[in-house]
């Protein structure tokens, strides 16, 4: 699992395990990697959890780990309750490090994409950390699993996994006939970003039966009003950037003859449970999208 180049490679330490370990830990959890000081047990059930991300965060709470789970983020907005009650230990990308080494975790569980590899690697020296690497529907599915088996929710992880897996495969069917809109997401303003190749996003389009015309761009290019030209439909994200009614007149007057709309954007790039809501919100999408279009 390589990092951008550039980036320093996180470690995955097997020096306590024998070769049968390491082969059945590589196994069941084949979409993290696991940074850890000490030693990491296959059969450890962890009960004193810090969340770095909002969509694990949600997970979490849907696999039943309330007095498990002991901090989260600002941005773990869901559940409302766990926001309004537990410690929050600053941003995703502003980790109170002091804070969590007061609370004294036992598992940390960060993303590739939404943490800051440095703060990642000052807690993994202290903490087992589990680090997330998802960018498509499989390995978002992946994930699922490997939280349940390290929380000692393993039934719970694969009934969740299966009826994702279940509602995708029924809209892949319902649109797999069908002719794809040429689309771009926007995630950003100022300058105009939007999602490209190797993204989560990016795979949610394709199930929406919608073809990104920026496929050929890596992770989140930075565009022009130009650049959507061709376009028959323009997707302006409520997060990370909160688009409003008034961008969509602004793009509306680059592109005239494409359709704008508002979209949830947890629904596009939260890749924990709320996936099981999401099939149904990309198949009301698809159905406006494709109706409304010349």
């Amino acid at each position: 699992m390589p990092l951008k180049t550039g980036e320093k490679n996180l470690l995955l330490q097997f020096d306590s395990f024998n070769i049968a370990e390491v082969f059945l830990f590589t196994y069941i959890l084949q979409a993290v990697m696991i940074i850890h000081p000490h030693t990491i047990h296959t059969s450890k059930v962890y009960s004193r959890i810090v969340s770095l991300v909002p969509s694990q965060t949600e997970l979490l709470y849907d696999l039943q780990l309330a007095d498990e789970v002991i901090a989260i983020t600002k941005f773990c907005v869901h559940p409302s309750t766990w926001f309004k009650n537990k410690t929050r230990i600053g941003g995703t990308k502003n980790v109170k490090i002091d804070l969590v080494k007061q609370i004294n975790p036992d598992l940390i569980i960060a993303n590739k994409e939404e943490n800051i590899q440095e703060q990642v690697e000052a807690l993994a020296g202290t903490y087992d950390t589990l680090v997330t690497d998802v960018t498509d529907l499989k390995s978002a599915l992946q994930m699922i699993k490997d939280v349940g088996i390290l929380t000692g929710k393993t039934r719970d992880a694969l009934a969740i996994a299966r009826t994702i897996e279940n509602k995708f495969q029924q809209l892949h069917e319902k649109f797999a006939g069908e002719s794809k809109i040429k689309t771009a997401y926007l995630v950003w303003k100022d300058p105009y970003m939007a999602a490209g190749s190797g993204t989560f996003i990016n795979d949610m389009m394709a199930y929406c039966g919608m073809e990104n015309v920026f496929f050929n761009r890596d992770r989140y290019p930075q565009i022009t009003g130009k650049d959507l030209q061709g376009c028959e439909l323009v997707l302006l994200s409520s997060e990370p950037y909160p688009f409003e009614e008034k961008h969509i007149r602004e793009i509306q007057a680059a592109i005239p003859a494409a359709k704008i709309m508002l979209v949830d954007g947890e629904m596009f790039s939260w890749y924990g449970s709320r996936l099981i809501q999401a099939a149904g919100y990309f198949e009301m999408l698809r159905n406006i999208s494709y109706n409304s279009i010349p």
